[in-house]
C-alpha cells in the first residue's frame, strides 16, 4: 500500500512528460501524504489537464466524511465491479504523476523506510480514479486515489502490494473514457521488472511534517544492517528556488 510519495521534477519538465497545456508553479515535495492536494492528470474535452485533487477518494454517495474511511489506495482486482468505484472506473480514470514512493520493511519491532524510484530518476504515472464529492453546503471537492496490485519481484521483498504504473504508451488509452472497462482493466499490472530500484532512506520520512531532500539521506543504522550508500544527488537548488508554492 502506498501512503507517501514524492514529486520533485520541475514543473516545466513534468508538463513535457505528461503533455498537458497547463504550467502550474509548484515546489518539490518529498513527503506527500493522504488528504493533501496532489497533482492529477485527467482528460477534459479530449485534452489532458493538470488538476489538483484531494488524495483520498470519496464516492459521490457519501453523506458524512467524518464517518467514511480514508481511501488513498484502491485494489485494482475489485475496482471495476465494486459499487464505490465502478462509475469512476468507467468514466473517470486519471494519472497521478510521481518521482517515487515510500514503502517500509518490518525488522522485528522496527521499520526501515525505502524510496522506490526509476533508475534514471524520471517521473512516472500511478493509475488512479477520481470523483467529485458534493458537500452538504453545495460546494464540490475533487478527490482521487491510486490503484494497487500485487508486488513485482523487487517490491515483494518488503511488501506484498504495489501501485499500478501506467506506461507512457498507455496514457491515452487509460485516460480515454471510450476505452472499455475490460481494456482498461488489462493495463492494471505490477510494475515491470527493472522499472524501479529501491534505496534505503532516512527515518525522518516517518513524520509527515518533514519534507525536504534530507529525507533521501542514508539511514542511521548499525553496520550489519547498513545498505549500499546513496548516489550523490545533483544540486537542485536553482530549480527549487524557481518553483512556487502550489500544493
Amino acid at each position: 500500500m502506498c501512503g507517501r510519495y514524492a514529486i520533485i521534477t520541475p514543473p516545466d519538465e513534468l508538463k513535457a512528460a505528461f503533455s498537458y497545456p497547463d504550467l502550474p508553479n509548484f515546489p518539490p515535495r518529498y513527503n506527500i501524504a493522504p488528504t493533501q492536494p496532489v497533482p492529477v492528470v485527467n482528460l477534459a474535452e479530449g485534452i489532458r489537464r493538470f488538476t489538483l485533487m484531494r488524495w483520498g477518494f470519496i464516492p459521490g454517495w457519501v453523506k458524512d466524511l467524518k464517518t467514511f474511511p480514508l481511501i488513498n489506495n484502491i485494489r485494482s482486482e475489485t475496482a471495476r465491479e465494486k459499487a464505490s468505484f465502478r462509475a469512476a472506473f468507467m468514466r473517470r480514470r486519471a494519472l497521478m504523476p510521481a518521482d517515487g514512493f515510500y514503502e517500509w520493511q518490518r525488522l522485528g519491532k522496527a521499520r526501515r523506510a525505502f524510496y522506490i524510484h526509476r533508475p534514471d530518476n524520471k517521473p512516472f504515472a500511478f493509475a488512479a480514479l477520481w470523483e467529485t464529492w458534493a458537500t452538504s453546503d453545495g460546494s464540490e471537492l475533487d478527490t482521487a486515489a491510486m490503484l494497487t496490485t500485487h508486488a513485482n519481484g523487487l517490491i515483494s521483498a518488503i511488501h506484498d502490494r504495489a501501485p499500478v504504473v501506467v506506461l507512457p504508451r498507455d496514457y491515452n488509452r487509460w485516460l480515454d473514457p471510450m476505452t472499455s472497462a475490460a481494456e482498461a482493466e488489462s493495463m492494471l499490472r505490477p510494475p515491470p521488472d527493472g522499472f524501479f530500484e529501491m534505496t534505503a532512506v532516512s527515518d525522518a520520512v516517518n513524520k509527515v511534517a518533514n519534507d525536504g531532500p534530507e529525507l533521501h539521506a542514508a539511514p542511521q543504522i548499525s553496520e550489519s544492517q547498513k545498505p549500499a550508500p546513496l548516489e550523490q544527488a545533483s544540486d537542485t537548488s536553482a530549480s527549487t528556488k524557481a518553483q512556487g508554492d502550489l500544493f
